[in-house]
């Protein structure tokens, strides 16, 4: 505290030098729970491994590794996505500290409220992309070998690169409600300009379905139809935050 006095003006603001060292000073508190995570996690990060590698398992998929470095290599890059999403809450915070002497009364409620429904929904995303959508696709692409006679022997990287591509994916499409409304808070997006794009975000959903799934119908009417329901509940919370504004002037 008596640092930060030292560091302000005469109306209380800090100096950009003094922002800056802030800011360093919340990167190493995170980059230092990130590094012990990551030391923690290497001790888990064999178990992670089988029970990713157990999904396609369950669908007849055999894994082999192709280098003797690899299995090594996917240890440390499981390790590292799983550590990132452990210390994901501390980010938050240390973000949210950073910002907050800047941010108005309301900006205060919303931010963090923006930060932990974002959370929620990376969440609800991934584990979608888990419980239905990887599975399926596994499924699909494994009948494909159907009348070949073609074992099915994949390797660990590739594998692994993919289920975590999935995850990822999806974990930023469900962030969709949150962006959109976080934008309509600060007056960048409403909601009518949101309905008179309704069409070709129609068209734009079922495009992306079918980049990031198999060629399909059903696989594809399986990613559209949640990013259009996503899209129709972004629309809800905008026309909702919308009238909040006009009730608070």
């Amino acid at each position: 505290m008596a640092a930060q006095k030292k560091t302000s003006n005469a109306d209380g603001e800090m100096s950009v030098a003094a922002h800056l060292r802030e800011l360093r000073r919340r990167l190493l508190v995170y980059l230092g729970a990130l590094a012990l995570c990551l030391l923690i996690g290497l001790r888990f990060a064999p178990e992670l491994v089988r029970l990713l590698l157990s999904l396609g398992e369950q669908y007849q998929y055999r894994f082999v590794y192709l280098s003797p470095e690899e299995l090594l290599l996917e240890y440390l890059s499981v390790d590292l996505a799983a550590s990132l999403c452990a210390t994901l809450p501390v980010l938050l915070y240390e973000v949210w500290m950073f910002l907050r002497p800047g941010l108005k009364r309301g900006e205060r409620l919303a931010v963090p409220a923006a930060m932990v429904c974002g959370t929620l929904c990376a969440a609800l995303g991934a584990a979608f992309a888990y419980r239905v959508m990887t599975p399926f696709v596994l499924r699909f692409l494994f009948s494909l070998n159907d009348g070949l006679g073609v074992a099915s022997s994949v390797s660990v990287r590739s594998y692994l690169s993919f289920l975590l591509t999935q995850l990822a994916v999806f974990a930023a499409v469900f962030e969709l409600p949150v962006i959109l409304a976080m934008l309509t808070w600060f007056g960048l997006v409403r909601a009518e300009t949101l309905r008179r794009a309704r069409k070709p975000i129609i068209v734009l959903c079922f495009l992306l379905a079918a980049i990031i799934t198999p060629p399909d119908p059903l696989s594809q009417i399986m990613v559209a139809v949640p990013l259009l329901l996503l899209f129709e509940l972004s629309i809800a919370l905008c026309a909702l935050l919308e009238k909040r504004h006009r009730k608070l002037r």
